[in-house]
This record gives C-alpha cells, sequence and structure tokens, in this order.
C-alpha cells in the first residue's frame, strides 16, 4: 500500500495540493486526469522521490523498487540496444555469472575435494533463486519486450546512441517493464509509440503484476488498461472508480450537483445578506441581524471548477472540389539505400476521410509529403483534382510560426475576413485566454505552439486538409474541439495519428503504409483490425491443414511442424498486407462486423465489447500455436538429452576428457535450454487459462 498523507506542495503562491490524503493498493492501475498544469507531473515525480513536499508524507513500504518514466529527455549511449535492456536484469545476471563460475570449478580436477560440498550447497541456493526470479526466461523476456515495442532483430546489436529520440525513451521504457518495479509510473507514455506498440503495451501493462500510475490523452488506452481514475483537479485528488469512459460520465454527474449546491448556496447567502441589509439599524431586530452575520462567517463557499465552454465553429468556405482530389501512379521514393515505396497506386476522391496507418519509420510523413507536393516522387506521377484548395499540416508544423508575432497575430494573419471575431473563441478552444493572447510565439513551449498551430489551421479555408500528427501535445478539451471541428468539416480529410479514438471518429478509409506499399481498407480501425484478423486465420488454417500430427510425448504433444504463431501480446509478428488501387466504385474487400462507431456512447461501448471479444479469441488461438510449437521443441530437446545421457553413462566415457568435455558441455547447454522452455510453457499455461476465462 502506497499512501499520502497531508500531503501539500506549492510553486509561488500556487497551491498544487493542499493537504492531500491517497492511496493506492498493489496491482491497482491508476490513470491521473485533470487539466494542464493541475499538477500530474509533479505527483508523478514526487512519488519517485525526484521532488520533495513542502509537508507531508509519501508512504511506502520497505523494499517497494519504484520506476519511473518522464515524459522525453532520457538518452542511453555506450552499450548496444541488448546490452542496454539487460542491465534490467543485473542482479540475475550475476547470480548466472557466479553460476558458471562454479559449474568450471566443479569440473576443475584440481579444486580439493573438500570444497565440492560447499560449491554445491552454492550452486544449490542461487539455481533455486534464479529459477524463483525467473532467470531462465531473461532473453525471451527481452526479445518479447523490445518486439513489442517496435524493435527489429538487426536493432538488438546496434549502439543505443544511434537510436533518435522517441526510440530513446521505447529503450527506457523497455527497461523499465523488463525489471517489474513494484510501483510503476509512466508520464505519456504512448508520446512516441505508433498504434501496434500501444495495443502491445496496453495488454502487457492489463497483465502487470504490480500497481501502476500513469498520464495518458489517449482515451482508448486508459479505457483498456486503468481500473481507477483519479482526478487532480481544485488542490486535491478525486477518485473514480472504472476506466476512462466511466470516469467521463461520474464526473459530469458530479459537477452538475456541485454546481447546483453552489446555486443553493449563492440564493441563501444572497437572501442572509438581504435580511441583514434592511434591519442591520432597526433596534427590534438587533439580535436576529448578529444571528445572521455569524451564520454568514461561518459559512464556506463551495469551489466548483471552471466550466470549460464547448467551442464549435464552422470552417470558412472553400469552393467544392472536384471528385478527383489526388491520384498517385507507379510512385517510387528511397532515401539512399532504403526504398520507401515501390510503384504504389493511389486514388483520393472528394469527401473520403482516409486515415494512414503504419509503424514509426514506415513512410507514412513520407507519403503526406508527396501527396501535398512538398515533396516529388523518385518516379512516378502525383495528378491534384479540379479546385482543390489544400491545407497541409506537418509534424513540425509548430516551428514554422513566426516568432515575432503574438498568438493573436498569429491567427489573425491569412484568416479571411468572417472569421476574425471567432478567433478568441477558437484560442479559448486550445486554451489561450486572458493575457495569453499577447504573447509572442517565440516564448511559447513546445506544446502551446502545437495548439496554436492547430488553431491557425481551422481558421482557413479549404476542401482538402492534410494531416500529420496534428493530436501530439494536445489535452483532451484541445482535441475534442479539432475532432468536433473535424467531425463537421466537408471536405476530404487525410491525417496521420496513433490516436485510436480520433481515427475510429474519423475515417472512413485505412492505408496500411509499411514494406514499399501502400494497403487500402475500407471501414475505420476496428474494421481494419478485422479484416487483417480474417486474412491470418485463413493463412493460419491453411498451415494447420498442412501438418500431420506425432503421438503425444508421456507429457506433452508435440505436432510435426507447428502452426504459426498469430499475432498475440508478446509477439511482433507482421500480419500479411494486400496492395489495392482503390477505384471509385471499390467493394469492400471484406464486411463490417458492427456499424461505425457513432456519436452514442452505447455504439462505443459495443464496439469496445465486440473489439475485445475478436482480440480475446485471437490471442486464445495463438496461446494454443505457440504452446503446441514448444510442445514440441521440449520433446526434440528431452530426446536429445536422453541420447547423450545414454553415452555419458556408458563404462569408461570420463576416462578420456577430450571427448567427455564437449558431450558434458553439450549436455549442460541442454539442461539450461529445456529449463527455459518448461518455464516459459508454464508461463504459456497461465496465459491459456488467463485467456479462456
Amino acid at each position: 500500500m502506497i499512501q499520502l498523507a497531508q500531503l501539500h506542495k506549492t510553486f509561488g503562491d500556487r497551491v498544487l495540493f493542499d493537504h492531500v490524503t491517497w492511496q493506492i493498493g498493489d496491482r491497482e492501475r491508476v490513470g491521473l486526469c485533470g487539466p494542464n498544469g493541475a499538477g500530474k507531473t509533479t505527483l508523478l515525480r514526487m512519488l519517485a522521490g525526484i521532488d520533495e513536499p513542502d509537508s507531508g508524507n509519501v508512504v511506502t513500504p520497505s523494499g517497494l523498487t519504484v520506476g519511473y518514466l518522464p515524459q522525453d529527455g532520457l538518452n542511453h549511449r555506450g552499450r548496444t540496444l541488448l546490452d542496454e535492456a539487460s542491465t534490467a536484469f543485473a542482479e540475475l545476471l550475476g547470480q548466472k555469472a557466479e553460476m558458471h563460475a562454479l559449474e568450471a570449478r566443479l569440473g576443475d580436477d584440481s579444486v580439493p575435494e573438500g570444497e565440492h560440498e560447499s560449491m554445491l550447497v552454492r550452486y544449490a541456493e542461487l539455481q533455486e533463486r534464479f529459477r524463483r526470479d525467473d532467470g531462465y526466461s531473461i532473453d525471451l523476456r527481452i526479445a518479447t519486450v523490445l518486439r513489442g515495442l517496435g524493435f527489429s532483430q538487426d536493432d538488438l546489436a546496434k549502439p543505443t546512441e544511434a537510436f533518435s529520440g522517441g526510440w530513446q525513451m521505447r529503450i527506457a521504457l523497455a527497461k523499465l517493464l523488463l525489471g517489474r518495479p513494484g510501483l510503476l509510473l509512466l508520464d505519456e507514455p504512448t508520446n512516441h509509440l505508433d498504434l501496434d506498440a500501444r495495443n502491445w503495451l496496453e495488454e502487457y501493462l492489463s497483465t502487470y503484476p504490480h500497481a501502476v500510475i500513469l498520464v495518458s490523452h489517449d482515451r482508448y488506452f486508459l479505457d483498456a488498461v486503468v481500473t481507477r481514475i483519479t482526478d487532480l483537479n481544485l488542490r486535491t485528488l478525486t477518485d473514480y472508480v472504472g476506466n476512462y469512459s466511466k470516469y467521463v460520465e461520474q464526473r459530469d454527474a458530479m459537477l452538475e450537483r456541485l454546481r447546483q449546491m453552489k446555486r443553493d448556496q449563492d440564493e441563501e447567502v444572497a437572501r442572509v445578506k438581504m435580511f441583514v441589509d434592511r434591519f442591520r439599524y432597526q433596534a427590534t431586530k438587533a439580535a436576529q441581524v448578529q444571528s445572521r452575520i455569524k451564520m454568514l462567517e461561518k459559512v464556506v463557499p463551495i469551489e466548483v471548477p471552471p466550466e470549460r465552454k464547448r467551442v464549435r465553429f464552422t470552417f470558412p468556405t472553400a469552393p467544392k472540389s472536384g471528385r478527383t482530389v489526388l491520384e498517385l501512379k507507379g510512385v517510387r521514393k528511397a532515401y539512399g539505400a532504403t526504398r520507401v515505396f515501390d510503384g504504389i497506386d493511389l486514388l483520393i476522391e472528394r469527401g473520403d476521410r482516409v486515415a494512414l496507418i503504419g509503424p514509426n519509420g514506415a513512410g507514412k510523413s513520407t507519403l503526406m509529403r508527396i501527396l501535398s507536393g512538398v515533396e516529388a516522387p523518385d518516379a512516378g506521377t502525383r495528378t491534384e483534382g479540379h479546385q482543390v484548395v489544400m491545407q497541409y499540416f506537418a509534424q513540425d508544423e509548430a516551428t514554422r510560426l513566426d516568432p515575432a508575432r503574438t498568438v493573436y497575430e498569429t491567427l489573425e494573419a491569412g484568416s479571411p475576413v468572417q472569421m476574425v471575431p471567432a478567433i478568441r473563441t477558437i484560442l479559448g478552444g486550445f486554451l489561450f485566454g486572458g493575457d495569453d493572447i499577447y504573447k509572442k510565439a517565440g516564448v511559447l513551449s513546445g506544446g502551446e505552439r502545437t495548439r496554436l498551430a492547430v488553431a491557425r489551421m481551422l481558421l482557413r479555408p479549404a476542401n482538402t486538409l492534410l494531416l500529420d500528427e496534428p493530436t501530439n501535445h494536445l489535452d483532451m478539451d484541445s482535441k475534442d474541439v479539432l475532432l468536433d471541428a473535424l467531425e463537421d468539416f466537408g471536405g476530404t480529410l487525410i491525417l496521420v495519428s496513433h490516436d485510436r479514438y480520433f481515427i475510429d471518429r474519423l475515417a472512413t478509409k485505412v492505408i496500411d503504409v509499411g514494406g514499399g506499399a501502400a494497403s487500402v481498407y475500407p471501414g475505420g480501425y476496428e474494421e481494419y483490425r478485422w479484416s487483417l484478423a480474417r486474412r491470418e486465420e485463413e493463412a493460419a488454417a491453411k498451415a494447420v491443414a498442412k501438418t500431420v500430427p506425432v503421438k503425444p510425448a508421456p507429457v506433452k504433444a508435440a505436432p510435426a511442424k507447428p502452426a504459426p504463431a498469430r499475432t498475440a501480446p508478446d509477439t511482433a509478428a507482421t500480419p500479411p498486407s494486400i496492395t489495392v488501387a482503390p477505384t471509385a466504385n471499390q467493394k469492400p474487400m471484406a464486411p463490417k462486423p458492427a456499424a461505425p462507431a457513432a456519436s452514442g456512447d452505447g455504439r462505443d461501448e459495443r464496439k469496445r465489447q465486440e473489439a475485445e471479444e475478436r482480440r480475446r479469441k485471437r490471442a486464445r488461438e495463438a496461446v494454443e500455436g505457440r504452446i503446441a510449437a514448444l510442445e514440441g521443441t521440449i520433446a526434440e530437446r528431452e530426446a536429445t538429452m536422453k541420447t547423450l545421457e545414454t553415452t555419458m553413462s556408458a563404462p569408461g566415457f570420463y576416462e578420456n576428457h577430450d571427448t567427455s568435455k564437449p558431450v558434458i558441455d553439450q549436455h549442460q547447454a541442454l539442461m539450461w535450454e529445456l529449463g527455459d522452455l518448461m518455464h516459459r510453457w508454464e508461463e504459456l499455461q497461465q496465459e491459456l487459462e488467463a485467456a479462456s476465462r
């Protein structure tokens, strides 16, 4: 149990926490929510022991290990990726090295026989501790986590300094997950993750064996991971049981009750003051007046969070484009030896709402630059349709703002005359209020500059929008403003985003970018995943049909050729992509499992439930496939060990050291490998039981 006891924290004259008492139990997964500047990061830093409270205490159990992932700023150097990830197991690797040293001494004829017994006792202690702490599965755990976070096999030998800032944060996250601290603190862990890595991290954290506290602006991520939301507002912490969607419902209902209580209190105070003012100078009413004055002095004003007005507006009008908006034919693009696209064909029509998805580095931003005309392809053609008025929001759009202009001047420049009255409203929706509008763009933080760049885009007329990661650094309220505006936008929309809620609400077509191709899938993100799952199931069914079952071993069955494992929480299998050149009369590749998400909460919930059921089924079948493959490997290793043991038991085997040592070494290596495989088999059986519930 971790507790905050009368915690108080201020910055200057601003109070962040006012004698707060709060607690979190083991295995709880808590999401911290609240407006920007409420103190979410400060709370994480105090729990991590980096910052100290002004008064009060953070009470933790003795021996508690704490892991903290900040939003950015971490760098690694001096080791390869594999060696850096292995530092999470420094203690276990030390035990392993000591065990190997003992093995060498036990096999050394020059060691006095009297030391053998003490060495065997020490070896047995180390082996038991190593087994209990899952030491036999170190390599597997490292490979699983690194693969899940998007690293390839080729990356393992690369020096860590060769990775960019976003990948540096992934390395830090991998080390934290591998270390399994008793309290895991994550500040915006999804900022640098693509969709596949976010999906994997969701499932990993959902089964994390200890307490987790995280800050995230990804609704789906919070819905899938947390069991409790803690709201930071008005210098205190308020708990809401359930995920983010349930929290929103409970918070809104609570705020409405609080506002009603505030209105009632204000009315009562006004009535009492009116009585005091009316009869203050009448001697016959003096006692009653004094009584009411004392009553007013005892009133504790009810404090209500400021109400955020819902900002809605209409895009400035732009001429209607032709039916064909953009068309790519035979487009090729490469950077040096790296081939990004190899002859792709793509057609974007008026009214399309397209989401480009794919792992980081697959070429999504490159495709956006080619579509926008900012960058020319090496080969092939780009054709722009009739009367296309385009706006392109690049990932680095915030860096292109004029630092000498104020916030208001930035939006005013280039905006149509009819949109000028809406500038202050739009700025308020993106958290620029009061004197903030007179700040120079050059002094704004990175997040503020991004919000300003998005607001500027919304005020300029266009019938085609190309948005590359517009939601980066936006809080929930700002995302809602942008989402509402884009839902009402009547033109053509092409976007890159790692926010699944954003994609699901907007996209009617998904383009999977990767491997030099751009594959088109009709429908939203859930339909895209459903379509991939169907193809994986068909491919797996064909592979299973070709396998020849083998008579089960005494303990475990071993098929002659296991079915290939499908995508699951601890795999990084790449789903088969199908390149399609979309046409005007393109038919869906597969029927949709459900209607696209609508604005109603019921539809969103039903869609999430259906997606969760499909995910469970895929995970269960994938685990069964991996168990079958593992059992086959175990059976092979056991047979090999039995052959070696027969050889080792032959008379005179140990007389010739040169011929016996390689056999002994092979037997020892197989023992280690078999222990690792058996431990992994036990873990998979537990996974299967959990997936079958």
